[in-house]
Formats: structure tokens, sequence, C-alpha cells
């Protein structure tokens, strides 16, 4: 039997820029999907985690790579330790681990790129929901203790060194989303009429959401190469008022969750992912980052009465085959 990973993300800048060509900013997270598995007759693959949803993402994935001609087939386990619908990229992580195994499998091989393209053609095809390369990307090219640089129209990446200290923790507001049901196409819609030149007041603010984010991922990127983790504060707010305000994906949940993390003492904090549910990032001094984490656990409980579990989570390597 075979084991491969594929890591989940967590973006700590440039939201809903991805689509539209934009610049982001995403670390890989010690947290993601283990498949083990041998090559079989057919695709049978079984998971404890979720018994029913996975089959029409590995089906799509199947379909993608055929079309390129690699045809293999596995069967086998899915683990994860990652939740779903909390905006940490779960369904990626599942697509990039498949499709290790399948290439594998087949003898063949793919440009790390090709592959994350063809994930993230396998996600649309599954859900019918248009996305970007974000999260397929980072899964196969992260490396530990950076974050990725990703310009999402030239492909162009490069590695960015976290601050030593620095430390991650990813709360989900246990408001689960699904973007196929969510107002997500409609805010791609939205830019694209902007981008189009039909500029009316909602599409105004779509479009300087959009500007003003790709110049947050710029001033981040160079915050994090200088060492200066404070400095991510202001970035980071600005970030989460133009997703509040301009680009409205966010929700009152995460915003409760960010105010109670910069009040525990977090350097930073934002909504993070397609938003309308799901999770927060928050920055902080390393060492402060389990109490910050209970922190803001017990708040939220006591102010909505759901009980969330904060994860601390390390920036981590990309996909790989591990046995």
């Amino acid at each position: 039997m075979a084991r491969y990973h594929a890591p989940g993300r967590v973006n700590l800048i440039g939201e809903h820029t991805d689509y539209a060509g934009g610049l982001v900013l995403p670390v890989a997270i010690d947290r993601g999907v283990t498949l083990t598995c041998e090559p079989a007759d057919r695709i049978r693959l079984r998971s404890d985690v979720d018994p029913g949803g996975f089959g029409r993402y590995v089906a799509a994935l199947a379909a993608e790579l055929a079309a390129l001609g690699i045809v293999a087939r596995i069967e086998g386990r899915l683990e994860a330790d990652l939740p779903a619908g909390a905006g940490l990229a779960s369904s990626a992580a599942l697509l990039v681990v498949v499709g290790l195994a399948l290439l594998d499998a087949a003898g063949a091989e793919l440009e790390p790129m090709a592959l994350a393209d063809a994930c993230r053609r396998a996600e649309e095809r599954a859900v019918g929901v248009p996305c970007g390369i974000m999260d397929q990307a980072v899964a196969i090219l992260a490396e530990p203790g950076h974050a990725l640089l990703l310009d999402c129209a030239t492909l162009a990446h490069r590695q960015v060194r976290l601050p030593s200290g620095l430390g991650i923790v990813v709360v989900d507001s246990r408001t689960p989303r699904q973007l196929a049901h969510t107002g997500y196409a409609d805010r791609r819609a939205e830019l694209q009429r902007a981008l189009a030149g039909d500029l009316d007041e909602t599409t105004s603010r779509r479009l300087r959401h959009l500007r003003s984010e790709n110049a947050r991922v710029e001033a981040a990127a160079a915050a994090l190469e200088r060492g200066d983790a404070e400095a991510l504060g202001a970035i980071l707010a600005a970030g989460h008022a133009s997703l509040r305000d301009d680009y409205e994906v966010s929700t009152p949940e995460l915003d409760l969750l960010v105010a109670l993390a910069l009040d525990a003492g977090a350097w930073a904090a934002r909504m993070t992912g397609g938003g309308f549910g799901g999770a927060i990032v928050v920055l902080a001094p390393e060492e402060r980052c389990p109490a910050i984490a209970a922190a803001v656990a017990d708040g939220y409980r006591d102010a909505t009465g759901r009980v969330t579990e904060p994860i601390v989570a390390r920036a981590a390597r990309g996909a790989r085959r591990i046995a």
C-alpha cells in the first residue's frame, strides 16, 4: 500500500482575487487529507470522515486526467484531520492527494501547475462553482515555514519566509458554508462585470476590493520578508474590512471572532477563505497562540453558544508520497 498526503491551507491575504488573476499569499498547514491505496481494476475509495460526498470530486478528477490521456484505477481509504466547510481548502487537498495517487498508478507525470489546474477544473466540474487555482497550487508547491506568493494571472510564484516566532491560529466559526449555495458565483460575476467596465454602486465596490487587496498582498509579503510581523495587523484589518464592506462576504460570526482574537492579544486577524461562514486566520507570537486560541473559543461560546476548537497550525510542506 502506498500513502499520500496533501495539506489544507489558510490564506493570509488575497481573498477573492485568484479568479480575477490577482495576487494571493496562502500557507499550507499541518492538517490535511491522507490516502492509503493500491492499484485496482476500478476506482474504489472509502472514507469514514465523508462517506458519500467525495465521490463526485474523484470522478471529476478521473475525467480530467483521462482527457489528458492519463487513466488509472486505485482502491483505498481517505483520512482527514481538516474540517470540511471551514474555508481551509479541504476539497483541494482531496483532489490533489487523489491526483498524486492516480498519476503514480498510471506511471505518469504532470508539472506541478498542470496538476493544480487539472484539480481546479475537476472542482469546477464536480460542484459547478468557478474557482481559482490558489488552493490547488499551494497544496502542491508549499514549503515548510513559508507562505506562497502567487500571481494567479501569470502563475509566477515564489516562497516567502515567515518570521521566526510567528504563530498561526485558525478558528472555525462552525457556520459551514457551501459555496455552490452562497453568493460566491454572484460575487465572481459581479467582479467580471466590473472588470469589463460595467460599473454601478455594487460592481464599483467589488472592483475596489480587488485593487486594494492586491496592494495588501504585496505589502504583507514585504512585511513578512523584513520580519515585521506586527505590521501585518493593519494590513489584515484593512483586508477584513474590505471583505466585509466592499465584497460583502463576511458574517457577524466571523467579525466577532476577529474582534475576540485582537482583544486576546493577536497581532493580526481576518476572515479567510471564500466567506459566507468558515474560519478566521490569526497571527500572533508563537508562544501566545494556545492562550489566544483558548480565549477566543471561550468568548465565542459565551457570545453565541457555539463550540469551536481552534487549530494552532504550522506552515507545512506541500503534497507528497509519504510511504
